[in-house]
């Protein structure tokens, strides 16, 4: 676990490299701006006897004549930490994706970095948690008002098992998330799998995370299916439904709307839901 006797301004710098670096930017300016105004109508004239607004008044000046100075410094430093990271994550991803890189040649740190990044292309808000090398959940994700957590296992001579597949499931449950992954650069004991398929846990191994990565299609299952097909997986409430996905070759499954102008009506949707948000309306 990471110490937290850091000083405040280190936290301050942490925090803002989390944020884009142009958020960092506008704060460096705002708060020069806003700093500096203060300082430069110099201390408040304070009533005669007044002790407590006096103080305030010397303390509001002095916060402002140094932080004018000194809060854009830390948000600045903040800003370019986080256009570093920002260049860093996607570079580490091309290189991977381009054959440059192989996932086991690459450290725990930059492992972590580069299934953060797949995520953020995903549309998932990502949170780098700072746990360390395998210790605990690594990545939090968000999207659409859903909370999901990840570990990641960067093992390269043995096979993950169970144990922390339910990790994750304890920690899905006492923060209430949606949903879980564990992604290793190796594999997964069966074990590991039955635990997740029943818990609705994703697990991702090296050779599916290598076929993500490079956008390689899924061998498909089965041919795409046909309106005949649609209509029997219909009539039979098939919980398998035909043909696969054109997105990322998973399995389709068919669904029911249960909001919005189709309400109540079936639809073919990606058994990988919410990883992959593919969906054919059913005339």
């Amino acid at each position: 676990m990471t110490k937290r006797n850091q000083s405040l301004a280190v936290d301050v710098v942490e925090i803002t490299s989390k944020l884009p670096w142009w958020v960092g930017l506008f704060l460096a300016v705002g708060s020069y701006i806003g700093l500096h105004s203060l300082a430069t109508k110099g201390l408040p004239q304070a009533q005669a006897g007044d002790i407590s607004q006096a103080l305030t008044g010397g303390l509001i000046y002095t916060f402002a004549s140094l932080g004018q100075y000194f809060l854009p410094v830390i948000f600045s430093i903040g800003s370019v930490l986080s256009a570093f990271m920002t260049i860093k994550r996607k570079r580490l991803h091309s290189n991977v994706t381009s054959g440059d890189k192989k996932v086991a040649d690459i450290n725990w740190y930059d492992f972590e970095l580069l299934i953060g990044e797949h995520f953020r292309r995903q549309g998932f808000t990502v949170d780098e948690t700072k746990t360390g090398a395998d210790g605990g959940i690594d990545l939090v994700l968000k999207k659409d008002s859903g909370k999901y957590l990840v570990q990641c296992k960067h093992y390269k001579a043995y096979k993950v098992g169970v144990k922390p597949v339910r990790e994750v499931l304890g920690v899905m449950v006492s923060c209430g998330a949606t949903g879980g992954y564990v992604v290793t650069s190796g594999q997964f004991t069966k074990d590991a799998m039955s635990f997740a398929e029943d818990n609705k846990i994703t697990l991702i191994d090296g050779s599916e995370l290598q076929r993500i990565l490079k956008a390689i299609p899924k061998k498909p299952r089965a041919l795409a299916a046909t309106d005949d097909q649609i209509t029997t997986a219909l009539n039979n409430n098939a919980e398998e439904g035909p043909g696969i996905c054109p997105k990322c070759g998973s399995s389709l499954v068919v669904r029911v709307a249960r909001q919005g102008n189709r309400a109540g009506q079936k639809f073919l949707g990606c058994s990988k839901f919410p990883g992959c948000r593919f969906t054919k309306q059913i005339d």
